[in-house]
């Protein structure tokens, strides 16, 4: 999975880089390698706005796009928290894969055609 990650209003060094890509890199596992990441890191300007740290990612799955954004007061936190909605969203897009293609495998059985696991 590649990861692209971008700020907006905020200089995005090494240790911000490499804790986005520590929290992000276990979502790689369960998607295809052909996925895109891509994560942007802001700052809202307004002094009305107690969430100023923003944290909004697009994960590019075959066929899918999922997308999260988190707002709170520190951007460590922003990020934890997006990684949790995430994680989430693929966990649950890949068990509607694998119960649409075991749902496929029964219904083939059922209608007597030849036994194919689809993957």
């Amino acid at each position: 999975m590649r990861i692209e990650i971008r700020g907006r209003n905020v200089d995005v060094d090494d240790d911000l880089r490499e804790m986005v890509r520590k929290r992000l890199q276990p979502l790689g596992r369960q998607v295809s390698p052909l996925a895109t990441l891509e994560v942007i890191l802001s700052e809202e300007r307004n002094p009305s706005i107690a969430d100023k740290q923003v944290a909004e990612a697009t994960l590019h799955v075959k066929g899918v796009t999922l997308c999260a954004k988190e707002c709170s007061p520190e951007m460590t936190h922003s990020v934890r928290e997006l990684s949790e909605d995430l994680k989430r969203q693929v966990k649950k897009h890949r068990e509607l894969r694998r119960k649409r293609s075991r749902t496929r495998h029964l219904v083939d059985q059922m209608r007597g055609r030849p036994a194919e696991l689809h993957p």
